[in-house]
């Protein structure tokens, strides 16, 4: 196989240093290092340049399906620019690859340079102290694996089908959530605005607890291999809790934070985060199910815990708090600059809570629970699917 520097079948593009005072709230788009995500743009704090300006900055204008990396900070992420992002420019510290060549295909390319290995080289060939750089020059001495065009066309038409299966799979998952969403509406309306009339309350009112966690003295410090989980809060999703990054404390330092302790069917909500992403993290709650004094939590999270299920069930309670109807309010109600918000304490003890009739929250939680078996099986397929997919981007490009 051919192995050629990708400065030699492509061009390799620097960004422009715009003007801030030059900015507009609409015309050219900027793409920035900030909408940078792993194979994707991201609409994030979006920024324009006027548009009379594109003959004046032509050089940058980006074009639909045109290859983006990112230079500075999580260096060597790769996207693909969607035509929805059109007109657009490229900012500094981002670059831009185009094929010159008809030797290599553009999709070939996006593959192989979205590789574990890519983003592993980048970084280690990184420089600066407070902040990773490349620079365009490494990338256009990148030598990179220049198979037939044949031999490119079979592997982005293999990785194209399981693309297509995982998203698939993934259009499974949302299906089965907007289910659930659409039946929780038409058993019991809006929980802000109240629109069925149930009886309401504060969220004090039926607690036994509301406190956020603490962070023990020396903060990492106190981390083991093993022992009492200590949850954070990017351990906290809407309706589930991710232990892939799990860190623990040790017995001692746990009994020095009793009053965080966690007990089956304790509620957690995220205390601060953004608000303006996708995938905000402010204020997402999920239930606790483990062994009770097995598990605590930082000073970013809320324990909330039910002085009995005889008004509300947890289950309920937690689709309540990570519904769309209250995700707003909570984006409404919060407090702090733009980059960060937090709810107080005293904001979550008077959370409005509905209360319907405690037959009709089980007959909900019933729904949930087949969905969840489904959802299971699903989950299952997309995880085999993806470490296929894994595998062959493994073995096609190291």
């Amino acid at each position: 196989m051919e192995y050629i520097k990708l400065g030699a079948i492509c061009d390799v593009i620097n960004g422009y240093a715009f003007k801030s005072k030059k900015y507009y709230t609409s015309g050219v788009r900027i793409i920035r290092i900030t909408n940078f995500q792993k194979c994707y743009v991201e609409e994030a704090y979006p920024l324009y340049y006027p548009l009379n300006t594109i003959n004046e900055l032509k050089k940058y204008i980006l074009y639909s399906g045109d290859l983006l990396i990112s230079l500075t900070g999580n260096v060597g992420r790769v996207a693909i620019l969607d035509k929805k992002y059109l007109p657009a420019f490229l900012n500094q510290r981002v670059a831009c690859i185009r094929p010159k060549s008809d030797k290599i295909l553009k999709e070939y390319l996006f593959y192989m340079l979205n590789t574990n290995l890519f983003e592993v080289k980048s970084i280690n060939s990184s420089k600066g102290i407070a902040q990773k750089n490349i620079s365009t020059e490494w990338l256009k001495n990148y030598v990179v694996p220049l198979p037939s065009i044949e031999i490119q066309q079979h592997l982005i038409s293999i990785l194209k089908k399981l693309e297509k299966a995982v998203r698939n799979k993934k259009h499974e998952l949302r299906a089965l959530d907007k289910l659930v969403k659409a039946r929780f509406v038409e058993m019991f309306g809006d929980p802000i605005s109240n629109n069925f009339n149930w009886n309401t309350t504060k969220l004090k009112n039926i607690t036994s607890k509301i406190t956020n966690g603490s962070t023990p003295k020396g903060g990492s410090k106190n981390y083991v291999n093993s022992g009492v989980m200590f949850l954070r809060s990017q351990n906290i999703w809407r309706n589930h809790i991710d232990s892939s990054d799990v860190v623990f404390i040790s017995e001692k330092t746990n009994l020095k934070l009793q009053k965080s302790v966690l007990k089956n069917n304790d509620i957690l909500i995220t205390k601060t985060g953004r608000i303006n992403t996708q995938n905000s993290s402010l204020g997402r709650a999920a239930l606790y199910s483990g062994k009770d004094n097995s598990a605590n939590i930082n000073g970013h999270v809320y324990l909330i815990r039910l002085k009995n299920h005889n008004l509300v069930l947890p289950r309920f309670l937690v689709t309540i708090l990570t519904g769309e109807a209250y995700r707003k309010y909570i984006r409404k109600v919060c407090v702090g600059g733009i980059d960060k918000r937090q709810i107080n304490l005293n904001q979550v003890e008077n959370f409005p809570i509905i209360l319907p009739p405690v037959k009709k929250q089980q007959e909900f939680i019933s729904l949930i629970q087949q969905v969840d078996k489904s959802k299971v099986a699903v989950q299952k397929s997309l995880d085999e699917t993806q470490k296929l997919y894994d595998s062959l981007m493994q073995e096609y490009f190291g």
